[in-house]
């Protein structure tokens, strides 16, 4: 069941369902804002705890607006890429084998056919970033698992737009962002830890902060670093 609050210039989607908690969302690149909430609870005290975090966000708003974003790629030569939050420019090398993409020294190098099209670049660079995380995020789950005693049963790496990662703790599967190849691994290493709790605890409540607290002590410092990067265009927060 979907419908709508307005407080003041602020307009709040909201989504009731089969949950037991209220979970509350500002999402890049405008501030749009949404909120979760059990399907038993009625529209009125959604609007009072809507109230309850308005100074939130606004504060949440006011930091998507005003984050700095990365430019439109267009894959040409001595465009800046990132790669684990360092920074290499591209040179398009032609060639008659098959697509690759390697670094080295400064550089990502992307062998193509000559006069490969925008789109086709593009194509390529991607599906070698989701290999990077798919590579670097199995060597931490294989780490962390005997930790937090919990098994990932799948990982999966995809583009996604308003979040850093995901889960599925009734099937033991972690979902994985793209752009986190981008980042310093220790943010990738703080979503893998962060969804493979969920797997214990699904909510973002006291017992899920203690795990992490406990297991990840400067979490929140490599969260405030992932979120205060340059935003891409399909943005989020996290």
């Amino acid at each position: 069941m979907t419908s709508q609050i307005q407080l003041g210039e602020i307009l709040i989607r909201v989504v009731r369902k089969e949950i037991k908690n209220v979970h509350l969302s500002v999402y890049p690149p405008d501030g749009r804002v949404h909120i979760s909430a059990p399907d038993h609870m009625g529209l009125d005290k959604i609007r009072i705890f809507a109230i309850s975090k308005l100074g939130w966000i606004k504060q949440q708003q006011k930091k998507i607006r005003t984050q700095e974003r990365e430019t439109q790629r267009e894959f040409v030569d001595r465009e800046s890429h990132y790669l684990w939050g360092d920074r290499y420019l591209l040179v398009n090398v032609p060639s008659t084998e098959p697509a690759r993409v390697e670094i080295k020294h400064r550089q990502l190098l992307l062998f193509t056919q000559p006069e490969s099209a925008h789109e086709k670049r593009e194509s390529i660079i991607a599906s070698w970033y989701r290999e990077q995380v798919r590579s670097i995020a199995a060597e931490y789950v294989q780490k962390w698992e005997p930790v937090i005693k919990v098994r990932v049963e799948q990982i999966f790496i995809q583009k996604m737009r308003t979040k850093w990662g995901g889960c599925r703790p009734d099937r033991g599967h972690i979902r994985l962002n793209t752009e986190l190849a981008k980042k310093p691994k220790e943010c990738l290493e703080y979503i893998v830890v962060h969804e493979m709790v969920h797997l214990l605890e699904p909510h973002h409540n006291k017992h899920f902060t203690q795990y992490m607290d406990r297991l990840m002590p400067h979490w929140r410092l490599i969260r405030e670093e992932l979120n205060r990067a340059p935003l891409a265009h399909e943005n989020w927060m996290y």
